[in-house]
């Protein structure tokens, strides 16, 4: 059992919601020392946000329909996400650009899971961009969170094969168990605190990643 006080967690999703799912079936099992403060979400209707009142979570569902712009909205979130004093932010499937201002005092505290192997791929397509280019590996990857569109420095990545066959629906669906496994081990190390992120770089149990953790070898590659 962790020597650390239980991780308080918020989360952001757009969408249906698997990865979410996929964090809160290990909180279940034991396997991931968090509590859940908040789940929100920029659709009302997101299938993310019945599944987190399923599992007993507060939810927030703002629509930035009814904003002057990017920056009150995210202005008016993150107020509402710290009322609820959550230690560490995940975006799990949100789909919006945030702004810098609003995602500043977050910084070390916000992370996000991307598919594919970061920095390739940035933004939106990216089964599509990776057979397109004839890669014959694809990925996901988890990294902190900064102004930069899926840019942050990237604590943790997973990697598939790519076949011949392969359509970006056949891709994205082999891909996504890897995904839950992947933000589910990166969220424990969090919790146990074997992860922070310094002015040097990402710090795993004490020394410094050379490189982001590959989630089917667990050796540390340190500099």
């Amino acid at each position: 059992m962790s020597a650390h006080p239980r991780l308080r967690v918020a989360a952001l999703a757009s969408g249906r919601g698997s990865n979410l799912q996929a964090l809160i079936d290990a909180r279940d099992a034991g396997a991931l020392p968090v509590d859940f403060v908040l789940v929100a979400s920029d659709k009302p209707h997101a299938p993310a946000l019945r599944r987190a009142e399923e599992a007993g979570i507060a939810t927030l569902a703002l629509d930035p329909k009814s904003y002057a712009n990017r920056a009150a909205y995210d202005a008016d979130l993150f107020s509402r996400i710290a009322a609820a004093k959550p230690d560490l932010i995940v975006l799990a499937g949100f789909m919006r650009i945030l702004d810098a201002a609003a995602i500043a005092p977050w910084r070390g505290r916000m992370l996000n899971i991307h598919p594919s192997l970061l920095p390739k791929y940035p933004g939106l397509r990216t089964h599509a961009r990776a057979l397109e280019a004839r890669d014959r590996e694809h990925g996901a990857s988890v990294h902190f969170v900064t102004d930069e569109l899926d840019g942050g420095p990237v604590i943790a990545q997973v990697r598939i094969e790519t076949r011949g066959d392969d359509t970006p629906e056949s891709l994205a669906a082999r891909l996504l168990p890897r995904e839950h496994e992947l933000l589910v081990a990166t969220l424990a190390w969090v919790a146990e605190r074997r992860i922070a992120l310094t002015a040097e770089g990402i710090v795993f149990d004490g020394a410094l990643l050379a490189a982001p953790l590959d989630l089917d070898d667990r050796r540390q590659r340190v500099r």
